[in-house]
This record gives structure tokens, C-alpha cells and sequence, in this order.
């Protein structure tokens, strides 16, 4: 699969995808670092990448409609220092190849998962 990582999450996270055999790129590889949202999923949707974020507007489906993505996962934790987010994402990481993405939301919390689309 093909992931785009939001800046919100730390580079790191990346590398974890790329070690689970993922086609793999930053939004800081692209330099795109700052851009508003919209500009973001216009590069997912052109490149066929699924977007991992932390940032909830992703979440609003009269906004990112899922039909129109090749995914998104909008990652909701409680704490989110750098050590917790690589350990959740690592945790989540072989989940996302038991379900479909392409054209759905994922909403990832701690203990269950919300499936749109």
C-alpha cells in the first residue's frame, strides 16, 4: 500500500511503514510542510496514497468525502508524545492490511476502530 504521513506525526513513523513493506512518503519529503489540508489531500488523491494523520478535520465526511480517497486514517490518542505514537502506530500498522482502506475512513483510538465508507 501506498501511505502519505501527515507532519503532525513524528518522521519516525515513516520508517515503520517502509519496515512493514509500504510505499511510503512525508508530507515533509514533499515539502509541503504548512500547506492547508486541501492542498494535502489533493496530493493523496493524485498520488493514490492513503493519509495517516492526527489532525481530526480529515474525520469530517461533508468535507473529505472517503469515496473520493484512496484512504484515510485519522489517528485519535489521548497522549500523543512522540514514544505513544510510534508504539500505537506499530500496534496498528498489520491491522490496516485486514480491512478495506481504499475509499474509507478509518478513525484509529486506542481501543476500537470506526470504519466509514
Amino acid at each position: 500500500m501506498k501511505f502519505k504521513i501527515d507532519e503532525n506525526l513524528p518522521t519516525e513513523a515513516a520508517n515503520l511503514f517502509r519496515e512493514a513493506g509500504h510505499d511510503t512518503m512525508t508530507v515533509s519529503d514533499q515539502h509541503l510542510v504548512g500547506s492547508p489540508d486541501t492542498d494535502i489531500a489533493s496530493v493523496c488523491q493524485r498520488e493514490g496514497r492513503i493519509l495517516v494523520t492526527l489532525d481530526l478535520d480529515f474525520s469530517d465526511i461533508r468535507v473529505y468525502q472517503p469515496d473520493e480517497f484512496p484512504g484515510l486514517v485519522v489517528l485519535r490518542l489521548r497522549r500523543q508524545d512522540k514514544l505513544r505514537v510510534l508504539a500505537f502506530i506499530r500496534r496498528i500498522i498489520p491491522v490496516l492490511s485486514q480491512e478495506p482502506i481504499n475509499r474509507h475512513l478509518w478513525i484509529v483510538e486506542e481501543n476500537k476502530i470506526r470504519i466509514r465508507g
